[in-house]
């Protein structure tokens, strides 16, 4: 059975790891967020996060990029990659999503009923375009914080 290595800091987070086949570091901000990265294979990464512990900035040695921008309310408004279109989102005071543009496509407005359910989404050539769950969710995904956390093996 291979020998594995491993290293805690003093809140139980996984800052080092060694096995057979490979070996890391990892450094933590003091609310546990992942911080730095780095392997024995020279790939490294680097991560911020916001007041609230929202993700907000990647970087890796593989050209990877990101920085994400969130409300007063954690909402995303903003997102841009290294390898796609700029993002924007806007809320109103139930937050519900009611606009998204990309760099790269048309623009959308959404609208919604006394009960907080949308009733219709209207694209920039001012089409109605059917609302169901799914293209809703398609546009809401990228929301959902992506936290790249190292489990232990």
């Amino acid at each position: 059975m291979a020998e594995v290595i491993k290293e805690y800091d003093e809140r139980g987070n996984c800052i080092y790891y060694k096995d057979k086949k490979e070996q890391w570091w990892a450094k933590y901000d003091k609310n546990n967020n992942l911080i730095h990265y780095k392997d024995s294979n020279n790939y490294e990464s680097w991560h911020k996060y916001d007041e609230n512990n929202n993700y907000t900035y990647f970087r890796s040695t593989n050209g990877t990029e990101f920085q994400r921008k969130y409300d007063e309310n954690n909402n995303l408004i903003y997102y841009k990659d290294s390898d796609g279109p700029e993002r924007w989102w806007k809320y109103n005071e139930n937050n519900n999503l009611i606009y998204y543009k990309d760099s790269d496509g048309p623009e959308r407005w959404w609208k919604y009923n006394e009960n907080n359910e949308s009733i219709d989404i209207t694209q920039q050539e001012f089409k109605q375009i059917e609302r169901t769950r799914e293209k809703q969710e398609l546009y809401l995904n990228i929301k959902r914080s992506n936290r790249f956390e190292i489990m232990d093996i």
